[in-house]
This record gives structure tokens, C-alpha cells and sequence, in this order.
């Protein structure tokens, strides 16, 4: 049975960028979009649906709040039916340097929110030394193995959820030495994946690298290929691994 798949991104922009991957053209139709089955469901809150076949993508707002609150109001709703078999968070993201070069693609293997916790004398702790919470969510590594399989030169590691974005070096380097392997951050992910484990379904952070993290430098930003990266990542996932998914724990 072919899997029904949410994606939620942040902005207005980066919806357009997936559903314009998932709406490719087709053998010996250069230009032409698929168009069948293409529409717009209206949800509470405000938010709009954008259903391209089995894939439905959604704007959900900036950071993991409004990310968890879209990606809930999606997985409650009737409108949204049927049931969702994987949740995607997808958007355009800062690099860690030199491991997610700009306009490379990154899959998560772990969704950290990577200042959920506290600031002490002796370093930083995570809700979970706090003893409450979690920062961390797993993604199955049969799933992760199929997305990198379809997207052969995507970088895999932890993608970092933060709701304040790098702007130094010495912030980046902190968080690369708390968080070995993250190839990038961005600001909703863990979001979208505390509501996706409220739900019992599988979850993925699929993003394209638009500047580095570190000191905010604006001309070296590189959003447009950022953009075209993400819309070419998910014209390849929806011939490939959208298709059919593992079986994985959620």
C-alpha cells in the first residue's frame, strides 16, 4: 500500500519548494507538472493542507512551537485522513562546517533540541540530566538508510533544533562539541517530532544547507540553491523512497 506522508515546513517558501519536487513533470512532458489529485484542505487554526498524491505538505510557522502545534492540528484533524505513515520536517538549514558544505542536503539520524535544558556553573544539562523530559529523538535506522539510499550525496547526522540561531563562532563550537556529529540546525524539527510521537508515527528531518553556522554573514547566504536543492531532493524521494517506506518503530 503506497504510504501517506506529512511534510511540514516552516515557511511559505520552502512548501513551494517540496510540493514543486513532488510535482514533477512526467516522462516526455518537459515543463508540465502532475497535477492529479493536487489540493488544498483547510484545517483548524488556520492552516492549509497542500495534498500532492500521497504526499501533503504544510506550512507550519517558525520555531518548534508553532512547528508542534501545525504538525498536531494535521495529525488530529478529519480533514487529514487517512492515517499518516511518516512525518517529515523539511526546510532549508545552517550547516555545520566543513561536514554539510552549502547546498548539500542533510537527513537526520536524531532530532535534538539542542537548548532544552539548563545553564550551570559547571556546563550545560540537558531536560533529561535535569530529570524530566527528553531532548532527543531517534529516527529509525531503517528509515534513515532508505532516505540516504535515494539521496545518495546527502549528509547524515543529528539535525539540531534551536529557537535562537547561531550567530557566532564561539555558539557553534559549543554546540558542535555538545553535540559530535550534527550537520546542522534549524528551529523546528524536535518540534514536529514530539507531535509525531504523540501519535505513535515514524518521523525524519529532511533539510537543505543555506549557510553555515557560525557568525551571521548575509552575503554569503545562499538560499535560492538552498531552495533548489530541497525541491530536487524531494522530486528524487518521491520516485524512490516516498514510494514505499520500511517498516519501522515510531
Amino acid at each position: 500500500m503506497t504510504p501517506h506522508i506529512l511534510v511540514v515546513t516552516a515557511v511559505a517558501a520552502e512548501a513551494d519548494s517540496v510540493a514543486a519536487g513532488l510535482d514533477r513533470p512526467e516522462a516526455g512532458q518537459t515543463g508540465q507538472t502532475r497535477e492529479t489529485g493536487k489540493t488544498e484542505v483547510p484545517l483548524p487554526g488556520g492552516f492549509v493542507l497542500r495534498r500532492h498524491g500521497n504526499v501533503d505538505v504544510l506550512a507550519a510557522g517558525v520555531g518548534p512551537a508553532a512547528a508542534a502545534v501545525a504538525a498536531a492540528t494535521a495529525l488530529t484533524a478529519s480533514a487529514s485522513a487517512p492515517t499518516y505513515d511518516l512525518v517529515v520536517s523539511a526546510g532549508i538549514a545552517g550547516g555545520f562546517q566543513p561536514l554539510a558544505p552549502l547546498g548539500s542536503v542533510v537527513v537526520s539520524d536524531a532530532v535534538v533540541a539542542a537548548d532544552l535544558g539548563a545553564q550551570t556553573p559547571d556546563g550545560y544539562l540537558a531536560v533529561e540530566e535535569l530529570g524530566f523530559g527528553r531532548s532527543v529523538h531517534r529516527v529509525a535506522k531503517p528509515l534513515t538508510d532508505r532516505i540516504a539510499a535515494a539521496l545518495p550525496d546527502a549528509v547524515v547526522g543529528p539535525i539540531l533544533t534551536v529557537s535562537t540561531v547561531t550567530g557566532t563562532a564561539g555558539r557553534a563550537a559549543e554546540l558542535a562539541e555538545r553535540h559530535p556529529g550534527a550537520v546542522a540546525e534549524a528551529m523546528e524539527g524536535f518540534g514536529v517530532a514530539e507531535a509525531a510521537a504523540a501519535h505513535g508515527v515514524p518521523v525524519v528531518e529532511i533539510r537543505a544547507v543555506s549557510n553555515a553556522v557560525g557568525p551571521r554573514d548575509r552575503a554569503a547566504w545562499r538560499i535560492g540553491e538552498a531552495l533548489a536543492a530541497l525541491q530536487s531532493a524531494f522530486r528524487q524521494l518521491s520516485r524512490t523512497a516516498f514510494v514505499e517506506l520500511p517498516s519501522c518503530p515510531s
